[in-house]
């Protein structure tokens, strides 16, 4: 495992991620956040937002790590996506429908949330993959 090549994939997962958060939860999701004032903060306090990014990049370096350890050499792509889903996976059950257990929502913006987690990480997980496997080089003459 090369920590750099774990850094490049986290570095470009957070961006990823933040771009896709900005058009899913800041745009898609946002009408629905609203609907529940006492459970999300408005979308005009942006005070958390270094909070938000901080959160999201360690979260992309753990998940760029843990696709480095179980990295088989494979197709990038093919690897991206089933990580990707297997995250997405673990985000639709502990994020998604344990947050619409606990949180005071409805039960259409748990499964948006969930659905959306699910996507969000399939995405993110595709990226790690092609991006990971981007930075390897082979020595010249192999």
């Amino acid at each position: 495992m090369n920590l750099a090549r774990v850094a490049i994939a986290a570095v470009a997962g957070t961006v990823v991620d933040a771009v896709y958060g900005f058009l899913v939860y800041g745009t898609l999701l946002n009408s629905e956040f609203a609907r529940h004032p006492g459970v999300y903060r408005p979308s005009s306090d942006t005070s958390y937002m270094p909070l938000l990014f901080l959160g999201v990049f360690i979260a992309a370096v753990a998940a760029s790590y843990i696709y480095a350890k179980g990295y088989e050499g494979g197709s990038p792509a093919g690897e991206g996506l089933r990580f990707g889903a297997v995250l997405g996976l673990f985000a639709l059950g502990y994020a998604g429908i344990v947050n619409y257990a606990v949180l005071n929502i409805d039960a259409a913006l748990g499964i948006r949330l969930a659905a959306a987690a699910f996507v969000e990480w399939l995405i993110v997980g595709l990226v790690i993959g092609l991006v990971y496997k981007a930075a390897v080089r082979k020595p010249i003459g192999v």
